[in-house]
């Protein structure tokens, strides 16, 4: 499995972004999720997926304002960031699992990471 991420950028705050996530060679039966990472910070889980659509989960910080959708014709997770606050801004990065996880907010349970794509909310 291959993950390329792509789409930040900067954007001010109210502002919206989509960032994709091409995961090649994840079958229906994986999951997709995505993390951001602050200077500073920790890893956060932001959003995560099953490829076969049983699921889809955001973190309270993010819910409301992001969207996941999947194309999967494409092996495509796209994150649809609409209403950007300045403690947006990060390194988001796209993750996968060949099977669903039940602790899907936890960074360490993913094996396979894309390279991140930067996006700046500010003013």
């Amino acid at each position: 499995v291959q993950l390329q991420a792509s789409g930040g950028g900067f954007v001010q705050p109210g502002g919206s972004l989509r960032i994709s996530c091409v995961a090649s060679g994840l079958t229906s039966n994986g999951g997709v999720g995505w993390f951001r990472q602050a200077p500073g910070k920790e890893r956060e889980f932001v959003a995560a997926t099953r490829m076969n659509g049983a699921r889809t989960v955001y973190s309270d910080s993010v819910k409301g304002r992001f969207t996941l959708s999947r194309d999967n014709a494409k092996n495509t997770v796209h994150l649809q960031m609409n209403s950007l606050k300045p403690e947006d801004t990060g390194v988001y990065y796209c993750a996968a699992r060949l099977t669903w996880h039940v602790a899907y907010y936890n960074p360490s349970n993913y094996i396979y990471w894309g390279q991140g794509t930067l996006v700046t909310v500010s003013s």
